[in-house]
């Protein structure tokens, strides 16, 4: 598959006896948009500062375009990178700014740096101190994307966007990935890596516990079926409890009027139950990505519903 665009070899980092990042071995291709996940306190920030050798590992190494991330004035060449809290210089402009900002990249595709300003309806006219939340972070993405890097590096890229910029933001990664450019994007927001990534990795108190593609995932994860009765004399719900009894039943709740009951394995046993209840509509679907993140962290109901009222839909 010829150099990897991003490769780590037992990656870890040690804050005292905080162990923050734990042997990460880890490899991203070129044209790859590449999903991070993980909550906060992951290590997935600590991954993105390796890479761009911001921090020191305790052990292993890295690499970026077959380039030793410590050999920074090489490795930085390939990269692009957007940090999730945006630190700029208030006194100047946002035009200075990004001139001064490509300066240090070393070139600049001028043409795609005013249609960026223009696609993200930046004023650079206006002081930095002027710039809300989500304007600084627009300066970010028009500097990292700018350079046409063969690498970006996008730790929570979206803080402060709203949904137009959110979805020029998704654009801009799918036609990058297009031209055979590298995305490694570090979000905790599951819409955003689901509706652009090929693959994701799974991070849990610094270490990976899963990397597959979106679809391998749903795979390994559950079946959901939402079932619904009409009510008649050979239709009654049965009690979820003996649902959840059933062989492989993960979970079974009252939803939408009817049952949602969550299947890992065989889901023959539901099935029975549910005829002989008289179903009148049953819906079957893969598990989101949040339905499998949360899997993965082992969520209670408490935190399930928190992250489905977050995302507006129910599991």
């Amino acid at each position: 598959m010829g150099t990897p665009a991003i490769r780590t070899d037992h990656l870890t980092k040690r804050y005292g006896d905080v162990l923050a990042l734990d042997g990460l071995d880890l490899e991203v291709q070129p044209g790859e948009v590449f999903g991070f996940l993980g909550p906060n306190g992951a290590g997935k920030t600590t991954t993105v500062r390796l890479l761009l050798s911001l921090l020191r590992p305790t052990a292993g190494r890295a690499w970026v375009m077959g380039v030793p991330v410590e050999d920074v004035v090489r490795a930085h060449r390939h990269l692009g990178y957007v940090p999730g809290e945006v630190a700029l210089w208030p006194q100047l402009t946002g035009a200075e700014t990004l001139e001064l900002l490509g300066n240090v990249a070393g070139g600049v595709d001028t043409a795609l740096r005013d249609e960026l300003v223009e696609r993200f309806r930046l004023d650079p006219g206006l002081r930095v101190r002027a710039y809300s939340k989500g304007n600084r972070q627009k300066v970010m993405l028009v500097a990292a994307f700018m350079t046409r890097p063969d690498v970006l590096l996008l730790d929570e890229p979206t803080a402060g966007l709203d949904p137009l910029m959110e979805a020029e933001f998704q654009a801009l990664v799918r036609e990058a990935a297009a031209q055979g450019r590298t995305v490694f994007l570090s979000s905790h927001l599951l819409d955003e890596v689901e509706d652009v990534c090929t693959r994701v990795a799974i991070l849990r108190e610094g270490r990976l516990v899963e990397v597959a593609t979106l679809d391998a995932l749903r795979r390994m994860g559950s079946l959901v079926l939402d079932a619904e009765f009409d009510g008649g004399p050979d239709s009654a719900a049965p009690d979820p409890a003996d649902l959840a009894a059933l062989p492989g039943v993960v979970s079974a709740e009252p939803h939408a009027g009817g049952l949602r009951v969550v299947v890992a394995g065989s889901p023959a046993p539901v099935l029975a139950r549910l005829a002989a209840a008289g179903v009148a509509r049953l819906h079957s679907h893969e598990p989101t990505l949040e339905e499998v993140f949360l899997g993965y962290y082992e969520a209670t109901a408490g935190q399930q519903g928190a992250v489905a009222a977050a995302h507006d839909r129910g599991l």
